[in-house]
């Protein structure tokens, strides 16, 4: 579906403010010490972000995979978003997955509060690749 420019900045903007408030949500999830469901809100922060980026520059995906491999081959690739937040991100969808959808899996605290940060770094840096690009046109 083709958006016309201010559709596009709308969905931007709502998918930002997303990620924000998602994040905002895991600081009361992990205070419960609700693991599994601290990495799918966590994941979820982090795709809102990076398909905000993928609509903002006129990309389309079907699949959260499609959303990660264009942001590796847009963004990450050309060093826009650093490898390690790439790298966090893709673990993020795996863990993600396992904890929704794998019965033997139990995430834990260790493996959530590592994230946090790297999670927080990385919608930064989209915020800041799609203000620099604003002020550009």
């Amino acid at each position: 579906m083709r958006l016309t420019e201010d559709e596009r900045k709308a969905v931007v903007q709502l998918r930002l403010n997303n990620a924000r408030q998602t994040l905002e949500d895991v600081k009361v999830i992990v205070s419960n010490k609700l693991w599994t469901a601290a990495a799918n809100r966590l994941y979820y922060a982090c795709y809102y972000a990076a398909s905000a980026l993928i609509v903002k520059f006129g990309f389309e995906a079907k699949t959260h995979a499609g959303i990660i491999r264009l942001l590796g081959l847009n963004f990450i690739s050309k060093h826009l978003i650093n490898d390690e937040l790439g790298d966090m991100y893709y673990k993020l969808f795996t863990l993600r997955q396992k904890g929704d959808y794998d019965d033997w899996t139990v995430v834990k605290e260790p493996d959530i509060i590592p994230l946090i940060e790297p999670a927080e770094e990385f919608i930064g840096a989209i915020e800041q690749i799609i203000n620099e690009r604003d002020k550009k046109i």
